[in-house]
């Protein structure tokens, strides 16, 4: 007999969960985090049909556990938690503000360094 540990540190797994739970833990999560979640994403994150990731967002919207926007550029659909869509908006708008300004002063101070050479 060879002087091996039996197999008893094993532990019976627990239940996965189902596609539209992981969906919908994957967009709460999102959305406490401050993100919305594109719903042109989902078929590709979790390899479903697109057809049934629509499916389970109706199903979601339907039972008032999550709220839709949709994108003023683009037009993409966005889904968060209820009651978050406000905050989240808030939040984008701000981080997009960061962005332009930043992108702003790196262009200035290229600029600026471009002329002192000259």
């Amino acid at each position: 007999m060879s002087e091996r540990n039996s197999f008893r540190g094993f532990r019976k797994r627990e239940p996965t969960l189902s596609t539209e739970q992981k969906i919908e833990s994957f967009i709460l999560r999102n959305s406490k985090n401050g993100y919305f979640t594109k719903v042109s994403t989902i078929p590709y994150k979790f390899e479903i049909s697109e057809s049934r990731a629509w499916d389970i967002v109706g199903e979601f919207l339907s039972n008032g556990s999550l709220e839709s926007i949709h994108d003023e550029n683009t037009g993409d659909m966005k889904l968060c938690e209820s009651g978050k869509t406000y905050s989240i908006m808030d939040l984008e708008k701000k981080r997009n503000r960061e962005k332009y300004s930043k992108n702003k002063n790196q262009k200035n101070t290229k600029q600026k360094k471009e002329n002192i050479k000259k």
